[in-house]
């Protein structure tokens, strides 16, 4: 047909090799089969079984020989002969054998690869939609989310708009909520946990664990609804993502602290910084930058975070007295609210660890229920008010020593951020 269509002349045919079949042998002992799969078998069953799948068998004693036909190529081994046989009486026959326990089992999966598992689990559970995205994107993004190294520059680039390695996750879900809101699903809740590249040693490679919301992909539920007045998806959605995730993965929740900010690719006023002291940055979350967004040729407003799974400290190994799963005190607890003025620039976490740090047995929870700016307040100033939940452990406690511990917390906050009680 090609040389009626297309002319030409037809060169020699050529062989390679021999293609006659060779002839294989494999010496089989009878024991290979219970040994593999625990199964045994009778010599004259084995021999019907081979014979019917065109094998040759020969032998009488514990070892016999097989001939395998030349259409079996993928047969070579002995392990093939006792998977042919096995396949033919059945797998229900071969018996079930418990694993020994006189040893502990060694964990299988490592430290990272748990938390990666718990944290797409913790996401789900809230509502957002796995994605997974490319790990290469521009160099222009590259730059806009802290990249762009040329370390990090592909040699020889897919695209031209995949050129450098990712660092972070959130330009990929910027642009999957983007595609899904040019399709008509404006409202888009997507998550990652996946690679970042912070350099070019395989210490710079680290797994992060991010999330974003667009429009109205709350947690409760996407879309407009006549009942729901929450508005569209919000920073504080976004924090309690990354407590979710930070949480699921082992974090020792009481050491968190938030920091007003975060990077230039999210909003100076309305971001945060999720840290265990200066020195070790879990995460950030907040609204992106508009600048971000423009740059990506998307329209927000957005909300994102990302955390290191890295980063969260491991647990401790050595070994302490077991603490009883529920720990409930016989008697009443006591509740009491405190409202500070304090300056501006004073953050409402200083005030609650103040108070946490009074007696960490009494005080169980203290939570922030009120801050005041406004007539009353002089300016610079603001009121944050807190309640202080106050649990005895061994008796009742009497009005003097509520007292006492009340006037504590008043001065050890005094102490630490300048409050003074509101009048």
């Amino acid at each position: 047909m090609v040389l009626d269509l297309c002319g030409g002349e037809a060169s020699e045919i050529i062989v390679a090799g021999d293609p006659t079949p060779k002839e294989k042998v494999i010496d089989f002992p009878l024991s290979e089969l219970p040994r593999l799969t625990g199964l045994k078998l009778p010599l004259a069953d084995l021999r019907r079984v081979l014979e019917k799948l065109g094998f040759f068998s020969a032998g009488q004693g514990e070892r016999v020989k097989i001939a395998v036909p030349p259409w079996r190529p993928d047969v070579s081994g002995r392990a093939d002969i006792v998977e042919e046989l096995v396949r033919i009486v059945g797998v229900d026959r071969v018996p079930s054998t418990r694993f020994g326990r006189e040893q502990a089992r060694k964990p299988v999966l490592t430290a990272i690869q748990n938390r990666t598992r718990k944290a797409k689990r913790s996401l789900a559970a809230r509502g957002l939609l796995e994605a997974v995205t490319w790990s290469f994107v521009s160099k222009r993004e590259a730059e806009l989310f802290g990249g762009g190294a040329q370390e990090l520059a592909l040699s020889n680039p897919i695209a031209a708009e995949l050129s450098d390695m990712r660092p972070s996750l959130i330009p990929g879900l910027i642009m999957a909520a983007q595609r899904n809101a040019d399709r008509g699903f404006p409202d888009t809740a997507v998550f990652e946990v996946g690679q970042i590249f912070k350099g070019d040693r395989p210490a710079d490679q680290l797994t992060a664990a991010s999330g974003l919301r667009r429009g109205l992909a709350k947690p409760s539920g996407s879309g407009r609804h006549w009942s729901d007045k929450s508005g569209p998806a919000d920073v504080f959605d976004v924090k309690a993502d990354a407590f979710a995730v930070l949480a699921a993965a082992g974090t020792p929740m009481q050491a968190l602290q938030v920091v007003p900010g975060g990077p230039t690719w999210f909003h100076p006023g309305r971001s945060g910084t999720i840290q265990i002291g200066p020195q070790n940055v879990l995460g950030h979350f907040g609204e992106l930058h508009p600048r971000a967004i423009a740059g990506l040729k998307a329209e927000g407003p957005l909300v994102a975070f990302e955390v290191i799974l890295e980063k969260i400290p491991e647990p401790k190994t050595r070994p302490t007295l077991a603490k009883p799963l529920l720990d409930v005190s016989p008697f009443q607890p006591v509740e009491r609210d405190f409202a500070f003025v304090v300056d501006n620039s004073v953050k409402a976490a200083d005030i609650v660890r103040a108070a946490q740090s009074v007696d960490k047995k009494l005080v169980t929870n203290v939570v922030v229920f009120d801050v005041y700016e406004g007539k009353g307040i002089d300016p610079g100033k603001k009121s944050i008010a807190i309640a202080v939940t106050i649990q005895p452990r061994e008796k009742t406690m009497t009005d003097a020593e509520i007292e006492t511990l009340a006037g504590k917390i008043v001065a050890e906050v005094n102490k630490r951020t300048g409050g003074v009680l509101r009048g």
